[in-house]
């Protein structure tokens, strides 16, 4: 049966980079915030950073996504969703929204320490290499250390989880 795996972790946790390996061990297709919104959206990026506009937004983009994964998993195919799953309540929306098209879930938990994280975001930002789909800045990254909900216990059941030591 096929399955949607959901890749979770703050920013510069390597979700990106996992789920491309992911994809290529499972030969499953990958879905990525990141990339979609950069390539739609951040043209047209707002002067001034606003959550609600870049929320409308990946919501739009996630309805597509799932329209697409659909097709994809009724043909036995795993999808990969890397779309952050930064609040709980976002991740029970994957959860659920599986659930409907008749598929389980496995939650992928990339454990990392913020300071590894941010000296990977300040590589990112000055290469423009590998994951880069555009530049994450110290207010974003400090932004989404409020921002993020790590898994509870309950969800990190049956979880994959991934630590910053492993990841390298």
């Amino acid at each position: 049966m096929p399955t949607a795996h959901l890749i979770c972790g703050s920013t510069g946790a390597g979700k990106t980079t996992y789920s491309l390996a992911l994809a290529e061990r499972l030969g499953a297709i990958r879905f990525s915030i990141d990339d979609w919104m950069a390539t739609l959206f951040v043209p047209d990026w707002p002067p001034t950073p606003d959550l609600s506009w870049a929320l409308e937004r990946t919501a739009r983009c996630e309805a597509q996504m799932w329209r697409m994964a659909d097709q994809l998993l009724a043909r036995g195919v795993d999808v990969i969703f890397d779309v952050g799953l930064s609040k709980r309540e976002h991740r029970d929306r994957f959860r659920a929204r599986a659930a409907q098209a008749g598929v389980p879930t496995r939650l992928h938990f990339l454990d990392v320490d913020a300071e590894v994280r941010r000296a990977r975001v300040h590589q990112r930002n000055a290469e423009k290499i590998g994951s880069y789909s555009f530049e994450v800045n110290d207010e974003m990254f400090d932004f989404m250390e409020t921002y993020f909900e790590r898994p509870s216990a309950d969800e990190l059941v049956g979880a994959e989880v991934i630590s910053g030591s492993e990841r390298g």
